[in-house]
Formats: structure tokens, C-alpha cells, sequence
């Protein structure tokens, strides 16, 4: 797994077809005429640790590795990138398979929650372990102060130099990150809006690219599971373009994390850390 140079702050402007979509025909109702547009693809990646099947994820077949980094820290697999020893990627076509070697503490924290699973009842989320699993106690962040209202001026339309697959073809959900100085910096795509988020999450660790003073932005719904990646990440500050759930709400409260939303047409809305009424 090589670490890969930082990325620009400006993205490279390309008018060629992104590799993750293709052209598909398509006729309108009375197939009268027909004509060509492009859809994102998406793979079946099946995703091993130490030889042991683990998952089986529906991806956008582009930045596979930073998917996998990202995946393993946002689900609680490992702690840090450090664990992740190995990763072998194979396969073609709509079946691609991901190899990865991790440390041996992290292997059997993993076979450890294996094993509560197998013991819950037929519907695969019964039980006091599951919910352990879905809820579990995540470290509460330090706190940092909330962005400059400048940076997040006209961030709709500025995040769209950031999303190539988005803007060609369409059906994808994209992760940004902004650094302390309020320069988008680089962005991930994918047709899970999770996957996006694992993807920027894992680029962000590849690259070396510090978090500090920075945020993440989300172009998808902002739920529960979102909160705990960036968490887990050491992120302090989430911006999502769709509103958040009232769960996901008093988990950024909780831990610490600054939650903002971005609605379309109204000013940027602060849901974390909760305003103080005056005394």
C-alpha cells in the first residue's frame, strides 16, 4: 500500500468521461427514438482481513484502496492506519476482491465481534451485542471552534469542481474536505453516500493531510452512521448538505462534534455544540 503524494487544492478540469461511468442507450415511451447518456457503475468488492470474509460492498469502482483504509477505521475495525499491515486488490469486471492484512490485536477484536453476532437471533441486529455494535462508546472530541461563515459561502456551488462523476452522470453522493485555511482541498465520490465518506476519510490518512481546524462536507443525508466515521476519523467539524437526523443530532452533541447544516436556500444552521440561552 503506498502512500500517495497530497493533492492540489484546485482539481484537475477534465472534459473526457469519468473511468467509473459508461454510456448506456436509452428510447423514450414509445420507443420512437432512442438516444445515449452515461451512468455510474458501481462492483461488488468482497472485502477479507487475515483470510476471513468480512463484507461485501456495492462501490463506485474508483479510489478502491482510500475505500478499504477509510472502511476499516469508520466501522471500528482498527484504530489507526498503522494496523492495516497489507492490501491486495484483484478481480475484474463487477467482481473485485480486496485482501487485507492487519495487526493482530485488531484481528482478534474483530473475532471477538464475529463471534457475538453469531449468537443473535435470526434477523443478523437482535440482541444486547448487536446493539453494542451499533452503538457503541466512542471517545468525546476536545472541541474546536466553528468555521468562518465566509467559508461556507456559495459552497454549493463550488463543490461541484470536486465531483466529475457527479456533474457527467449523476446517482453519486460525494465527501469533501476544507483545510484550516478554508480551501476545498479534495474530494471523494461514490454511489454509497458511506462509501464517499470512508473513501475521503481513507485519502485523507494516505496522504498525510492533517485535520486539524479543518471540516468535512457531506452532500448526502447525515445519519447516525456518518456521526460515528468522523468520530472515529478524530474529525471535529461536519458540514452536511441535507439535514441531519434528530439521532444523529445528539450524538454530535455527546461527543463534542461541530454538526452544521447547509440548506439550499437558508443560512447555515448550527446544531452542535448546542447554543447556550443567555442567563
Amino acid at each position: 500500500m503506498n502512500v500517495k503524494d497530497p493533492t492540489c487544492a484546485l482539481p484537475a478540469v477534465s472534459t473526457a468521461a469519468p473511468a467509473a461511468s459508461q454510456s448506456y442507450q436509452y428510447s423514450d415511451l414509445e420507443r420512437s427514438e432512442t438516444a445515449e447518456t452515461a451512468l455510474a457503475e458501481e462492483v461488488a468488492l468482497a472485502i477479507a482481513y487475515n483470510g476471513i470474509s468480512q463484507a461485501v460492498m456495492l462501490v463506485t469502482p474508483t479510489d478502491l484502496e482510500d475505500f478499504i483504509v477509510g472502511f476499516s477505521i469508520g466501522s471500528g475495525i482498527i484504530a489507526d492506519a498503522t494496523e492495516i499491515y497489507d492490501l491486495k486488490l484483484s478481480g475484474s469486471g463487477s467482481a473485485q476482491y480486496a485482501q487485507v492484512e492487519i495487526a493482530s490485536r485488531a484481528f482478534w477484536n474483530l473475532k471477538q465481534q464475529r463471534r457475538q453476532l453469531a449468537g443473535t437471533s435470526g434477523c443478523g441486529l437482535c440482541g444486547v451485542e448487536a446493539l453494542e455494535q451499533a452503538l457503541p462508546e466512542l471517545t468525546v472530541l476536545p472541541g474546536a471552534p466553528l468555521p468562518p461563515a465566509a467559508w461556507l459561502d456559495g459552497l454549493r456551488q463550488r463543490i461541484g469542481a470536486f465531483q466529475p462523476l457527479g456533474q457527467y452522470s449523476g446517482a453519486v453522493h460525494a465527501a469533501l474536505f476544507m483545510n484550516d485555511q478554508g480551501e476545498l482541498l479534495l474530494g471523494r465520490e461514490d454511489i454509497g453516500r458511506h462509501n464517499a465518506l470512508d473513501k475521503l476519510i481513507g485519502a485523507l490518512i494516505r496522504q498525510n493531510i492533517t485535520t486539524a481546524g479543518g471540516l468535512v462536507i457531506v452532500t448526502s443525508r447525515c445519519s447516525l452512521e456518518l456521526i460515528q466515521k468522523v468520530l472515529r476519523a478524530g474529525i471535529q467539524t461536519l458540514v452536511s448538505l441535507s439535514s441531519p437526523t434528530g439521532l444523529a443530532l445528539q450524538w454530535a452533541r455527546r461527543h463534542n462534534l461541530n454538526l452544521i447544516h447547509l440548506p439550499q436556500k437558508n443560512a447555515p444552521r448550527v446544531y452542535s455544540p448546542a447554543m447556550e440561552k443567555p442567563a
